[in-house]
């Protein structure tokens, strides 16, 4: 190993530019700075308090908060004291908080803000609370007070490079999580595959997914750690726009559903027609500049986009107003992003890149992405019965489905229990379809589904602004439905696309923390419905009767 532990990078980060700024955090929209040195010193108190409570090196500690300046702090401070982190997400349910604190063991929990304080009060009353310096659940402990009351410690723990640094729970798009052990090997590991993502000498971030989840923690939390990285944070979905533009971004990473979203924010202010028209002019350029200011991405040099596929077509529009997004792939369990492009190429839209060093993915015969590597996760916690079926030989079996071409150049093809079988009795992956369908730029959201009916059907989510009383969407839908169709095999030709009324969302539960499809929620709720009315062509929820 020819490189520092993230405790280690950490502390030479301190010692080299102790009074450089590094986490920038807004409170009621005014911002406070903190520098190395300050954020080194809240740690080593923060690590006082935690082991003056009396927990041993190697207990779990839960984080369970939103995005903000101390949960780093409290990432670092654990580290310090020997403990291992357990991540919850702050849109977790009680019964979720409470699976992830009961089979992790963990001895205490710090809390921030959270999306319901009553679910997170009931999961953690048996457990001693820490509350972060803001609105939360009632605690046992203040973070202030232990800022005033315990002094920095002083012999801080030197983890051995097989020390497990955090369990972290995935997040359940299907069945209950499952406790992730990762080391500090598997983090330093995983963290040296995105060095040429931060392009610049120094660079800006605003740290807005959930940290609870790999691909934050290791673009947030390690990438400013392991490369001269400013971290500024989100203080609400009211302020995010605001807070974009104040942090001035050098670097952006993003999941599909919020690059749609972002595109959305677009067409509110011009037709997506009239804007393809101006890009054909001599005024493209001034126009494209405009967009991406408007945007808060004026001084962003890298755009990433993971955790899901996204279509080649929304990475198209990008492109056309200079907003180039690189793809890549990981897991949890591969301690962050595995395979990514390192150069963006427009022939290679909607490609995953080629293995981050370190790393080594072949396929199985069944199509499956098998992968190994330092990065690479070595067992699930407490569960024998998953770390058994999940390795063959040394490789992690991902559970994606994937290709590779003579260049080495990888992409996702969809997971492998998402393929399902129509009544016809062919196989059918939807992600390939689901990636056709969001090339619209009116739909917003969409979930091929099938499993045994006569053909695949398509259920799509529109832009907020768009509806069925606008006959040019009624018509663009009916004219892309079919053009898609032209596109598609016999078995996979979509018998309908079929407008639902409501959007998924993480606080309907039919999205994941990380806003991924929760496949089997959505085809629960509609698939019923979707047989009694057999539907074909465009057909609006709202205008069927049952």
């Amino acid at each position: 190993m020819n490189y520092l532990l993230p405790l280690q990078q950490f502390s030479h980060r301190v010692e080299q530019n102790p009074e450089q700024a590094y986490l920038h955090q807004p409170v009621n929209s005014q911002w406070n700075t903190y520098s190395f040195k300050d954020v080194d010193v809240m740690a080593r108190k923060i690590a006082s308090g935690l082991l003056a409570q009396g927990y041993q090196k190697g207990e779990r500690i839960a984080i369970l908060a939103h995005n903000c300046a101390e949960w780093i702090v409290t990432d670092i401070a654990i580290m310090m004291a020997g403990m291992i982190s357990v991540p919850i997400y702050p849109s977790a349910n009680a019964k979720t908080i409470k699976h992830v604190l009961s089979h992790s063991g963990a001895k205490a929990v710090f809390v921030g803000k959270v999306d319901d304080a009553s679910a997170a009060a009931s999961a953690c009353q048996t457990l001693n609370k820490i509350a972060l310096p803001y609105p939360t659940i009632d605690p046992d402990f203040h973070w202030n007070n232990w800022l005033d009351n315990y002094a920095p410690l002083t012999q801080i723990n030197h983890p051995d490079e097989n020390d497990v640094l955090t369990i972290i729970y995935t997040s359940g798009s299907t069945g209950v999580p499952k406790g992730v052990v990762l080391t500090h090997d598997n983090i330093a590991a995983g963290i040296r595959g995105l060095d040429d993502w931060f392009v610049d000498s120094h660079n800006r971030i605003l740290s807005y997914l959930p940290m609870a989840h790999i691909a934050e923690r290791s673009f947030a939390i390690m990438g400013s750690i392991y490369n001269s990285t400013e971290v500024f944070f989100n203080e609400s979905r009211e302020t995010f726009v605001q807070d974009l533009h104040y942090a001035q971004v050098t670097l952006f990473a993003s999941v599909p559903r919020l690059w749609t979203n972002f595109q959305s924010q677009v067409f509110s202010q011009i037709k997506d027609g009239d804007l393809q028209q101006l890009l054909k002019t001599d005024q493209s350029l001034k126009v494209a500049a405009q967009i991406r200011q408007k945007l808060g991405f004026k001084h962003c040099k890298r755009f990433i986009s993971g955790t899901a596929p996204i279509s080649p077509g929304l990475l198209n529009w990008y492109h056309q107003i200079g907003i180039d997004i690189y793809e890549a792939w990981g897991m949890t369990e591969t301690s962050g992003a595995a395979c990514k492009n390192s150069q963006f190429l427009e022939e290679r839209l909607g490609c995953i890149g080629v293995p981050v060093k370190g790393v080594e993915m072949k396929l199985s015969d069944q199509g499956e992405i098998l992968i190994r590597g330092d990065s690479v996760f070595d067992e699930y916690y407490q569960n024998p019965e998953a770390n058994k079926e999940e390795f063959e030989q040394g490789w992690f079996k991902t559970g994606d489905c994937g290709s590779f071409d003579e260049h080495g150049i990888w992409k996702i093809i969809g997971r492998l229990k998402e393929q399902f079988k129509s009544a016809k009795g062919k196989y059918v992956a939807p992600v390939p379809i689901e990636s056709l369908v969001l090339d619209n730029p009116y739909i917003e959201q969409t979930c091929v589904m099938g499993s045994g009916m006569r053909q695949p059907v398509a259920l799509v989510v529109l832009n907020v602004e768009n509806s069925r009383e606008n006959d040019e969407i009624v018509d663009s839908l009916n004219l892309f439905l079919a053009k898609l169709n032209s596109e598609l095999e016999s078995h996979e030709k979509l018998a309908a696309l079929f407008v639902v009324e409501s959007p998924w969302t993480v606080a309907n539960e039919l999205l994941t923390a990380t806003m991924k499809l929760k496949r089997m929620s959505i085809e629960s709720k509609y698939r019923e419905d979707l047989i009694a009315v057999n539907p074909s062509g465009v057909v609006w929820e709202e205008e069927v009767v049952y």
